[in-house]
């Protein structure tokens, strides 16, 4: 009886574990697909304006900007992989002070991010090479800086 007691706790905890699985797969799918719709919109928008930079290593990285939406978009090819244990970071250059604006997928040469938060006025972004997880402020000079065009 205790064995049969023990196992249905077992199964039941395991039904509640994989039930807060497919919850946050749920969300992050969700979040995704936000994103992507998001990211299509700046990128689509008739105001969107692009800057483009050269990175170390050949790499290319281009920013997408929509003032109307007050939304930017990274897009970066061909980037190396960050040292491991760390990450890229974005940041928007608000007259010198560096506001955090995401990270990248560290395992990824191309993509686009939806950068995080609104332009609001930024003038420019960075790229900066960032503990796993990122930081709150830069830790490291930026590997790359673009102007947002207007």
């Amino acid at each position: 009886m205790a064995a049969c007691l023990t196992a249905a706790a077992g199964l039941g905890g395991t039904a509640v574990w994989q039930q807060g699985r497919a919850q946050d797969a749920r969300a992050e799918a969700r979040q995704m697909r936000e994103d992507a719709a998001a990211t299509a919109s700046v990128l689509t928008a008739p105001d969107a304006r692009t800057g483009t930079a050269r990175l170390p290593g050949g790499a290319r990285a281009a920013v997408v900007v929509s003032r109307t939406l007050d939304r930017a978009v990274f897009v970066g090819a061909d980037m190396a992989e960050p040292p491991r244990g760390k990450v890229y970071q974005l940041w928007f250059d608000d007259g010198g002070t560096m506001r955090p604006a995401g990270l990248m997928d560290p395992a990824r040469t191309d993509q686009s991010v939806l950068m995080r938060g609104t332009v609001d006025g930024a003038g420019g972004m960075g790229v900066t090479v960032e503990p796993a997880g990122g930081s709150a402020e830069p830790t490291s000079a930026p590997i790359a800086v673009l102007s947002l065009p207007s």
